[in-house]
């Protein structure tokens, strides 16, 4: 692995931090207070690339490799997580999908929106009684002709009141081999969608419940093979977790910029509080942390750039980063002192929105279990 980004990588890290600077990061403590970022946000995230990236330019992408990815996303975190989420979802979880496993109805339908940014998509896996289980999912699709009819509840659903597309995923038979995936037009007769208000963190993230009532959709909706849908939620989850793991590498590195900046400002003891040792032992964790982070995730976009196998080490640097954007932010908090209490410091948001990303899209926990499994060959689930 070289550790020496290219040319084209490093102008993208640029493009994404000046964007961030500029479109995101003075407006991110207003969103969050009113829990709704700017909808214009998805038009520019469209127009400068970020929805399209690693997607082929025949269908609307605008290509590149998964490391430029994840250093968007790590810009993108360090910014605003809600903002990060919209291009995590709808496009690490939906469009790389239809790339992968649509076929070319589906891809030229969908990929040019989505890379656009003239539509979202939204991943609805999670129910109320099936999150880390995935498997037991009840949400139905019954066969009726030459389409299917969708009956039930996803809930948590990540752009799931501002959607266009559904990559929603029902039970067509029993157990984990009885789920299929499909792609619903949200605005479907049958479908409504509220938001979930209220959240810890993510504040301005458009978190959904959605509810079917027998949505009829064709048969050339399904997205890949009937009963392969469960495999095709993990491998995206997969994938997934590199996407979730790099922006909380960039909320780390949010937390150590400002960390740094204010203690290098503020006085007590006659000198800046930089100069204490305990402030510096904090302003060290968070470092190590953040380096630590970003190369596990690095190790993930290189593997699946080179074809690799993955799935474990996603899993790894997920776990890693999510937990240590947390220790950043809980740190940050306390070289900021009270300070760090209020919002009109980054920091205190930036805990708020690491805290959901040790649950969403895996668990540390699951984490810990699909690492154990594949070190021992074992299944404690």
């Amino acid at each position: 692995m070289d550790l020496h980004l290219s040319a084209e990588q490093v102008a993208v890290r640029s493009l994404a931090a000046d964007f961030v600077n500029r479109e995101v990061v003075p407006h991110a403590a207003a969103w969050d207070r009113r829990e709704a970022v700017d909808p214009g946000i998805v038009g520019k995230l469209g127009e400068v690339g970020f929805l399209g990236l690693t997607i082929a330019e025949e269908y609307g992408g605008s290509g590149g490799d998964h490391l430029a990815y994840c250093l968007v996303l790590e810009e993108l975190g360090r910014g605003d997580s809600a903002v990060r989420g919209i291009v995590s979802v709808s496009l690490g979880l939906v469009a790389k999908s239809i790339a992968t496993h649509g076929t070319p109805e589906q891809r030229e339908r969908w990929l040019p929106a989505l890379c656009s940014g003239t539509a979202l998509g939204c991943f609805a896996l999670t129910e109320p009684d099936s999150g880390s289980d995935a498997a037991a999912l009840t949400t139905r699709a019954v066969r009726d002709g030459d389409d299917w009819l969708l009956t039930g509840r996803k809930t948590f659903i990540t752009n799931g009141t501002t959607a266009d597309v559904a990559l929603l995923f029902a039970r067509t038979g029993p157990g984990h081999r009885g789920i299929t995936a499909f792609l619903v037009p949200t605005d479907s007769p049958g479908l409504t969608r509220s938001e979930i208000k209220g959240k810890l963190g993510l504040r301005g993230q458009a978190t959904a419940e959605l509810v079917l009532d027998a949505v009829r959709v064709p048969d050339t909706a399904r997205l890949g093979d009937c009963g392969a849908g469960f495999k095709l939620a993990l491998g995206t989850l997969a994938k997934g977790r590199m996407s979730v793991a790099a922006g909380c590498v960039g909320i780390a590195q949010g937390c150590l910029d400002a960390a740094v900046g204010y203690a290098g400002t503020r006085t007590q003891f006659g000198k800046p509080i930089a100069g204490h040792q305990l402030v510096q032992q904090l302003l060290a964790g968070i470092a190590v942390d953040t380096a630590a982070a970003r190369l596990l995730v690095w190790r993930v976009a290189d593997l699946i750039d080179r074809g690799q196998p993955f799935a474990t080490e996603a899993s790894m640097a997920k776990l890693f980063a999510s937990e240590a954007a947390v220790r950043a932010a809980n740190d940050a908090i306390q070289v900021f002192g009270g300070y760090g209490y209020i919002d009109e410091y980054p920091v205190g948001k930036y805990l708020r929105d690491a805290r959901v990303a040790t649950l969403y899209e895996g668990t540390s926990q699951i984490q810990q279990l699909l690492i154990g499994r594949a070190l021992t060959g074992v299944n404690a689930f």
